[in-house]
Parts: structure tokens; sequence; C-alpha cells
């Protein structure tokens, strides 16, 4: 199909399929792209809001086995700088979380060997018995370690989860969900089908999730697209992602020795997935590996949401990498680029709209 074709299918509001979205990823002029993202976007959101959460990234330890050759943050298990956070720490990190206004914490870790479910189990009830605060937290990978690691199922862990006080599920440990690039890049984790199974195993329990892309490293374009249809699949089945965040691969302390991809290349990838990813309600931008002034732009490039005020971030940071943007600062940066503010919780729903 001649691009102008496939164009216009995405004006009349057409359905891509995966051909159609590697021509327009490929051949299409940035600002076009934009335009036919913002106008989906604008469809799917008419109202002027553009949303943000605010809350903190709690890494709750950094011991991994996994291996994976993009991460600067994980230790092995012994190593001298390895650490698992004790209640105190977790306790103070939430208190100062809640004083600031943060409604949920994102907590993530490592594939640490010596923490098993009950572990988990026990780190939930003490956050929840003390704290009035939204837990969205383990990614699949997580899951699925521990899955094997207690030689339960999937549901099993998700179900014992829930129990305790998880409250929903991240994204992350996507990178690229195609088992060719995973073996390439992270040879320890869970399979293409076993993070689709988490996030499947979860809508089905009610429990809601995000979506994530890490691109920019030994992928090619048709992989990347690839990754968005599977999210795709997944979706039309359950309706369970509330979001999809794509952010570029930064490789600095990496084991994977590349240049990082810039604006032009994150935007035009940002945009794509608006536009294929026509049942996932929201789209969030990427300042923190991006910036504050790619962040803006991308709130015309499909991008609904600005994510985080990422009152603490250490993964990206390893990498070298530390944009910071304050409440204050993301508010004036919305509004700046022609939009309102509008606080949200983890399902997107309005906390508050500031004056």
């Amino acid at each position: 199909m001649p691009l102008d074709e496939v164009v216009r299918k995405v004006m009349t509001g057409g359905r891509l399929n995966r051909e159609e979205a590697v021509l327009l990823y490929r051949d299409a002029e940035l600002l076009e792209l934009g335009c036919l993202a913002h106008a989906r976007r604008l469809v799917l959101h008419p109202e002027s809001l553009v949303t943000y959460v605010v809350d903190r990234n709690i890494n709750y330890t950094n011991v991994c086995t996994a291996g994976c050759r993009f991460c600067a943050f994980h230790r092995a298990p012994g190593s001298s700088e390895a650490y698992v956070l004790s209640h105190k720490e977790l306790a103070g990190k939430i208190q100062e979380t809640l004083d600031l206004g943060g409604t949920q914490i994102l907590l993530q870790g490592g594939l640490n060997p010596d923490l098993g479910l009950s572990d988990y189990r026990e780190m939930l009830r003490f956050i929840k018995e003390r704290f009035p605060i939204h837990v969205h937290g383990f990614s699949p990978p997580e899951i699925v370690f521990l899955a094997k690691k207690e030689d339960s199922s999937v549901e099993e862990v998700l179900r014992a989860l829930m129990e305790a006080g998880l409250g929903s599920i991240p994204g992350g440990g996507a990178e690229i969900l195609v088992d060719e690039v995973r073996r390439r890049v992270s040879p320890g984790k869970c399979s293409a089908e076993e993070w689709l199974e988490v996030m499947e195993t979860a809508h089905g329990l009610g429990l809601r999730t995000t979506a994530t892309m890490m691109f920019g490293h030994v992928e090619t374009p048709e992989q990347r697209i690839e990754h968005l249809f599977r999210i795709r699949d997944l979706q039309d089945r359950t309706g369970g992602f509330t979001a999809f965040i794509p952010w570029t691969f930064q490789p600095a302390h990496t084991r994977i020795p590349l240049a990082p991809l810039g604006g032009v290349a994150y935007l035009r990838m940002l945009a794509l997935s608006r536009i294929a990813l026509d049942n996932v309600s929201n789209v969030q931008a990427s300042w923190v590996t991006q910036g504050a002034k790619i962040g803006q732009v991308a709130l015309t490039f499909g991008a609904n949401d600005l994510g985080s005020t990422m009152i603490e971030e250490n993964v990206v940071a390893a990498a070298g990498v530390s944009f910071r943007l304050s409440e204050d600062d993301m508010i004036r940066m919305i509004r700046d680029a022609g939009f309102m503010p509008a606080r949200r919780d983890t399902f997107y729903r309005i906390l508050s709209t500031p004056v």
C-alpha cells in the first residue's frame, strides 16, 4: 500500500496492520507522524488536559541475577554495594512521599535469590498496615522469578501478592517483546511469552497494569513494531493496560556500547505508538530519558500524560542520565505547551487540577 493511502487510513480512524505500521514508521516525515499521532490523541482525549502523578520509585533491592547487558543499576549477590531496604528505610521513603503529596509508590527490584514470596508479602503488609498509599509494584520478570523459585504458578503468586496489598503492576522488563532480542540483551529474564502471560493473568484477576518498551539497543524497526502489536493484541483480549510508556535505551555504564538515540528517533517511536495502539487509552512522555524540552514536544506527538514527578529514580540515573522536574516545573511545562495540568492517580482518575 502506498504511504499516502496509509496516511489516509490513519486520518479516517482505520486500524493499522503490521506492514502499514512499518511503512509509516520508516517513510513518513517526522512532522506528519506527529500530526497524525496528535489527531489520534485528540480523538481519545478531546479535553485539553495533560495528566501527571506524584509518586516515588522505590527499588527495594539492587541485587539481581538476570545479567541484563543494558543495566547499570544491578549488583551481584555478595557485592559490597548490594542492598535490601530495611522496613525502617522503606517507611522513611514512603512517609516522605506522602508528605510531598504522593499517592502511590512504584516498588521494583532485581531478581534477588535471597528473597522469597514470604518476604514480598511481609513487605506489602508492612506498607499497607501503616500507610494510605497505593502500591504499583513488581514487574513481570520479578513475578516469573518468584513463581519459579516457589515452584508455584504465576496466578498463585499474583493472588498472594494481591491479598497482601499489591494494587497494580508496572510494565517494566518488557524491553522488546521478541525473544531473539531478549536472548541478546537480557538472557536471564523471562521470555516475551512469560511477560505477556503475567500481564494477561493479572488482568484476569482484576489487576490493572502498564506496558513499556525500551528501544534503541540491538532491535530492528520491525521488532519494535512487533512489540507494539503484541501489546495491542493482548489489550484486545483483556483491556487491562492503563498506559503505554516507550523510552530510549541509555547506554552509559552498560555493556552495550552504542550512542544513545536522540529526540527525533524518540518522537518517531512515540508517535507511531500512539497511532498503532488504538486500544490503549494513555501514552506517557518519557522526560526522564529525554529531558524537559523533548518531554514537552512529546505532548503534541501523541502523549497525553507526563508520568511521575519522580521524587526518587535510581535505574536511569545509574546509566548517567539524571533529569529532574518538580511538580511546579511539570505544571508550568504543561501550561506552556498549551494544555491544562491535572494530577491523577494510578488508574488515571483526576484528583485535582492545579489553579
